[in-house]
């Protein structure tokens, strides 16, 4: 398998529309721009079983100087739709010429391939361009059919043609490396839309910047998937506006429950909104929807879940379609859910409700992701109830899906240009069922097989490209937005490299880990594995290296390097290096013995920790955070303060690390960044989320749930236990106030924490958790607080000792009052000497 990674982008956007506007529908509706090609096809005009009206491609305003074969299919192969019964072969170089209109318009090419008189389909090899964007390169449509199961397919392309040419041409070149090549295509449709695509979409790019995404109005795309959620296919006919094919989603609905399909309420009606016109979708996909059904329970334990084949290597926009269509759902706040994308989650309290503004309303939102590597990979979608809002049912929901594949702007292709495998020595078109497929469905997987994918070097190059147009268009005032918190990412060649953050070679790194060998293996994480290594003849260090497959990519990776290489503290987890040869992303840190600190709460082998070692961690997590907030040049918010992202040395010394995700404020006076939600559920801030406005306060709030959970030794969430227990901050407040928190404490700990101690820490962490920022202390405030807690617990230790040492003094004393006493009490040499006499003093 290819390597691969992949990185979401929330939009969190209502796009006007991508693949836009209807402008008629064929001669039934009618618009005579549309185009419709029955290429070679000898009669004049034919009807397809969509009631679509084809021409002839002998026109000559299509087609100037008409070059190739027009041949009919083997009398033996049978088939009765149109375009799929002439195909137009071409063993030269040709382009189709097409008058339009400026704008934007879907670009069909239908494909049937077999057997044109000596053309064999397996020296079908050829490519096709649009104008000057690369559509197909290396293409055979064999190879594409057989590995998707299909007798004929089509692909669809969205295609914007500028002003000033008034034509669209599409070009077919076969292959000049393939001797014998032909190429092919059945029919082509063309169908026009108004580009409402704007010059820069508001995205969160790259892992957390609120940096637009830049679609420049040349943009092309090709639809991956069209899927009607919880219904049947919606053929073309039944989309008049575009003639869009919308397949069942059942084939990629993933795990063992699919959840429950239903369709509206007999006395709900389909209402769209001014945000989503009536050509967003047609309304047969908003009429039907999948759930997870009505047990509450379940549904904590799994995710509504579909995996779609998809490119690596490119950037794809999903678009998610949602309208509540059954009673009892009609009021904010009943049903809110979690969308993840491949693992990441892409959009919290989705509400359809609050979203669309009543049952029956339509709405929809978008998202983005990067893919790097080549070959096939999956696509993962899923979702999940949300608990942060509470909502009445625990339950989510899907009405329909649609995926695009964007184009590169570097070559201006959408596909890979790669030499084709080789067809299979034994592919028949009899082993082929009849039927035919779009270019979404089943075909992504053979596509994928077929054409490839981009190189790590190309998406990197690619995405530097995107971020560079966007500031060229940037204002000159843009700076006086509540973006001038960010810091710029910057070029990737002018990551540092000096006495503090060492650039390794990847040749370094496969010496220090003996090559990745697995016995070195530390642990698994969110961004890859670790790996135990020796560096500069035994320096013992930890080695994370970037997993293709993982959900952080570049972003992180910078922001780790370029926070770290400016930090050195006690308390902050020490950047040696990094590695960014051959496409890796490898982070080279201090060794820490000891591993995380929930690794030493629960789940865990390791012995649990006494109480005073518990408060020195957090102590020393404490000061480190401190030290980012405060004693660095600028403000550093952490953003994803977690058990998980507190590391241990060899003494047990306290390290905050994983700085993927912080924020730099370059304006200390501010008191707020505006950005993006991010950050782990159970830590993150409600006042954050809610108003999307990041303080240190949000920091203090995660590491108030720290302090819990490590008094608690639980997760921060743990939906197996009952509602009233899931949240752990939820959980420990209930307690508390009802004086009960001494109650659910870590059962090791029952009798070791001094009265004084646990109301301080307790009233610590309670006030780190309040609901508004301007009830939490700062952090220097809770630092002082947990460092008083600890003196309690030495002060009430020492004077617990002192009595009793007194005490067992008494009893000597009593029995040989001469004699000085030395006693050893709790690990502390205590000595009293008795004053009866003087001698040897």
């Amino acid at each position: 398998m290819s390597r691969q990674t992949s990185l979401v982008i929330p939009t969190y956007f209502t796009l006007i529309c991508i693949l836009s506007i209807a402008m008629g529908a064929d001669d039934n509706s009618t618009d005579s721009r549309q185009i419709r090609l029955d290429c070679g096809a000898s009669s004049t005009t034919g009807t397809d079983n969509d009631g679509r009206t084809w021409y002839t491609d002998t026109d000559s305003q299509f087609a100037p100087s008409l070059q190739g074969s027009a041949i009919g299919l083997d009398p033996s192969i049978t088939t009765s739709k149109i375009p799929y019964k002439t195909a137009r072969i071409f063993t030269s170089n040709y382009a189709y010429s097409f008058p339009v209109s400026p704008g934007r318009m879907f670009v069909r090419l239908y494909f049937h391939p077999s057997t044109y008189g000596d053309y064999a389909p397996s020296n079908a090899c050829f490519g096709v361009t649009a104008s000057r964007l690369i559509l197909l390169d290396n293409f055979n449509p064999s190879q594409t059919a057989f590995e998707a199961n299909v007798a004929s397919f089509f692909h669809e392309y969205s295609i914007n043609v500028t002003s000033g040419s008034g034509y669209l041409q599409l070009a077919f070149s076969p292959c000049t490396r393939h001797n014998g090549s032909y190429a092919f295509v059945n029919g082509i449709e063309i169908v026009p839309t108004p580009d409402l695509l704007t010059a820069s979409i508001p995205t969160l790019a790259n892992g957390g910047n609120p940096d637009p995404f830049p679609i420049d109005p040349a943009t092309g795309f090709q639809t991956m998937y069209r899927l009607n959620v919880g219904g049947q296919d919606i053929s073309p006919q039944d989309d008049i506006d575009f003639y869009r094919s919308w397949d069942d989603d059942s084939p990629y609905s993933y795990s063992d429950d699919h959840g429950v399909t239903f369709t509206k309420d007999g006395n709900v009606t389909i209402t769209y909104t001014h945000s989503v016109p009536t050509y967003t979708a047609p309304v047969d996909l908003y009429a039907s929807a999948r759930s997870m059904g009505q047990n509450a329970h379940h549904n904590l334990n799994y995710n509504l879940t579909w995996v779609l084949p998809i490119n690596a290597g490119f950037y794809y926009l999903l678009r998610f379609h949602f309208c509540e269509i059954q009673y009892p759902i009609t009021k904010v706040n009943q049903r809110t859910f979690f969308i993840y994308i491949n693992n990441q989650t892409a959009q919290q309290q989705m509400d359809v409700i609050v979203w669309s503004g009543g049952i029956g309303r339509t709405t929809y939102t978008d998202y983005a992701i990067i893919t790097t590597g080549s070959g096939q990979m999956n696509l993962w979608v899923a979702l999940h109830p949300d608990l942060s809002s509470r909502p009445e049912y625990y339950d989510a929901l899907l009405n329909g899906i649609e995926v695009f594949k964007i184009q590169n702007y570097r070559d201006n292709s959408l596909t890979v240009l790669l030499s084709p495998p080789p067809p299979s020595p034994d592919m028949q078109l009899n082993r082929m069922p009849g039927g035919t497929r779009n270019s979404m469905g089943d075909a992504p997987a053979a596509i994928g097989g077929a054409i490839g994918g981009f190189a790590i070097l190309l998406l990197t190059s690619f995405g530097i490209h995107i971020i560079c147009r966007w500031k060229n268009r940037v204002p000159k005032d843009y700076g006086k937005t509540s973006n001038k918190h960010l810091t710029p990412l910057g070029e990737w060649n002018n990551l540092p490299s000096n006495n503090m953050c060492h650039h390794f070679t990847f040749q370094e790194i496969q010496v220090a880990t003996s090559n990745f060998d697995e016995t070195f293996l530390l642990g698994k994480g969110g961004f890859g594995n670790v790996y135990y290594g020796k560096i500069d003849g035994g320096v013992k260090v930890a080695i994370k290296r970037g997993n293709p497959l993982s959900q952080q990519g570049l972003h992180e990776f910078r922001t780790e390097i370029e926070t770290l290489s400016m930090l050195r503290h006690r308390h902050l987890v020490s950047l040696v290096g990094y590695c960014k040869d051959n496409n890796e992303m490898i982070l080279v840190y201090d060794f820490m013995a000891h591993g995380t600190l929930r690794e030493h709460l629960y789940n865990t082998k390791n012995p649990p920790l006494p109480w005073k070692q518990r408060l020195e961690i957090c102590i020393g997590a404490a000061r480190g955070l401190h030290y980012l907030h405060t004693g660095a040049k600028q403000t550093i918010i952490h953003r994803d303060v977690k058990t998980a992202n507190i590391l241990l040395d060899d003494k047990l010394v306290a390290k905050v690390s994983d700085f993927g995700l912080s924020k730099v404020d370059l304006d200390i006076d501010d008191t707020h960044v505006s950005t993006a939600v991010k950050g782990t559920f159970g830590y993150l801030d409600p006042e954050y989320f809610r108003r999307k406005q990041l303080t240190q306060k949000s920091d203090v709030y995660s590491f108030g749930v720290v302090l819990f959970e490590v008094l608690c030794a639980r997760p921060a969430v743990n939906t197996y236990l009952p509602e009233d227990q899931v949240s752990l901050r939820d959980w420990a407040l209930s307690c508390q106030k009802k004086g009960a928190l001494s109650e659910i404490i870590d059962p090791h700990l029952l009798g070791k924490i001094t009265p004084e101690c646990f109301s301080k820490f307790t009233e610590t962490a309670e006030n780190c958790v309040a609901d508004s920022s301007m009830d939490r202390p700062m952090m220097g405030d809770v630092l002082s607080n947990l460092e008083v807690a600890l003196q309690l617990q030495e002060n009430s230790r020492y004077n617990s000792s002192r009595a009793e040492v007194t005490r067992s003094l008494a009893q000597v004393d009593s029995a040989n009052p001469l004699t000085d006493s030395t006693m050893c009490v709790s690990g502390q040499e205590v000595v009293f000497s008795g004053i009866s006499h003087t001698e040897g003093r």
